[in-house]
C-alpha cells in the first residue's frame, strides 16, 4: 500500500490534468474483456464517477457482440459473419437490440448508478441520436478482388444530433450510449461501436477519444510488449500500415481516431482496457498507457 506520502504525491501529480480537462467532453469506447471481467468493469465504470466529480464529462459507448452471440445462440440463431460484420436479418437485429439496448446497457447504467455515479442509459433511436444509412460488406475474393455483399441491417452513421446528449450532460448524468440507430422509416440498425464513439465524439466537439481494447495498443513488434508505440499522428499511419505494424483489426481502430481528428477531436486514445484503471492512469498521470493517435 502506498504511504500518505506516496497519496499525496500522485494527488499531486493530477491537478495539473483535472484543471486542464475541467469541463471537457470525453467519449469512452467501452468494449472487449472489460466488459466481461467483474473487476475491470467495475474499474472502468469507477473511472467515469471520478472523472465526473472531477468536473468532467465521460460520455460511454458501449459494444455488446459476444453478449450477442451468446443469446443468438440460446434461441437458436446461428451467427455468421462476412467482411469482419455480422450478418444482420430482422431476427438478428430483434436480438441485438434487446441486448444492447435492454441488458447492457442498463447493467451499466445500474452499475455506475450503485458506485455512486448517476448515469442515464440512451440508444442511438432515442431523440435521433444516431441516424443511419445501410452498410454494405466488403469480401475479398479467393483472386484477391473484392465484392460488396448485402449484410442486412446493419448501419453506418449518417448524422448525429447530440442534443439529447448534451441535455443528459447539463443535468449532471453520464451518458450511456447503445449503439443501435434509427434508419429511414424507422427501422433499427447495428451499428459498429468504435465507429459510433468516433461520430458522437465529433458531434458533441470533445476533447478526447478513448477506445478500450484487448491489447496494450499500437506495438513496433507485436510479441514484444516493450515496443508499444505511445504516440502515432495521423501522417504517419500510413507508414506503420505498409509496414504491417498496424494491421488486422487495429486497422479500423486508428481509422476511427483518424476519422475523429479530422472531424475536431483533440486527441485520440487506443488503450488496454485489460489494465485496471486505464481511463485514470491515461489523463491523470505524467506517464499514460497505450498509444495516443494525433494530429
Amino acid at each position: 500500500m502506498p504511504s500518505p506520502m506516496e497519496k499525496a504525491g500522485i494527488l499531486v501529480e493530477a491537478l495539473p490534468y483535472i484543471k486542464k480537462f475541467y469541463g471537457k467532453t470525453v467519449v469512452i469506447k467501452y468494449g472487449g474483456h472489460a466488459m466481461v471481467n467483474c473487476e475491470l468493469k467495475k474499474a472502468v465504470l469507477t473511472d467515469a464517477v471520478l472523472m465526473k466529480y472531477v468536473g468532467m464529462h465521460p460520455v460511454i459507448v458501449h459494444g455488446g457482440g459476444p453478449e450477442i452471440t451468446g443469446m443468438l445462440k440460446r434461441v437458436g440463431i446461428e451467427s455468421s459473419f462476412m467482411g469482419g460484420l455480422r450478418v444482420t436479418d430482422a431476427a438478428t437485429m430483434e436480438i441485438a437490440q434487446m441486448v444492447l439496448v435492454g441488458k447492457i446497457n442498463k447493467d451499466i447504467v445500474g452499475m455506475i448508478n450503485d458506485i455512486g455515479g448517476h448515469a442515464v442509459g440512451l440508444s442511438g433511436k432515442d431523440g435521433n441520436l444516431l441516424v443511419a444509412d445501410k452498410k454494405m460488406g466488403r469480401v475479398r475474393r479467393p483472386d484477391g478482388s473484392e465484392e460488396m455483399v448485402d449484410i442486412g441491417l446493419v448501419g453506418e452513421v449518417r448524422q448525429v444530433n447530440p442534443g439529447i446528449v448534451a441535455t443528459v450532460i447539463r443535468e449532471g448524468y453520464i451518458p450511456v450510449v447503445a449503439p443501435v440507430a434509427v434508419g429511414e422509416g424507422g427501422d433499427s440498425y447495428n451499428v459498429n461501436a468504435d465507429s459510433a464513439a468516433g461520430a458522437l465524439a465529433v458531434a458533441l466537439n470533445a476533447d478526447k477519444l478513448i477506445i478500450l481494447t484487448d491489447v496494450e495498443g499500437i506495438l513496433a513488434d507485436r510479441n514484444d510488449k516493450a515496443s508499444l508505440i505511445s504516440t502515432v499522428t495521423r501522417e504517419g499511419v500510413p507508414q506503420l500500415v505498409e509496414k504491417g505494424i498496424i494491421d488486422g483489426g487495429m486497422i479500423p481502430k486508428v481509422e476511427c481516431c483518424i476519422s475523429a481528428l479530422r472531424g475536431g477531436v483533440g486527441t485520440t486514445h487506443i488503450l488496454d482496457g485489460r489494465v485496471p484503471h486505464s481511463v485514470l492512469l491515461e489523463i491523470f498521470t505524467d506517464r499514460g498507457v497505450g498509444t495516443m493517435v494525433t494530429n
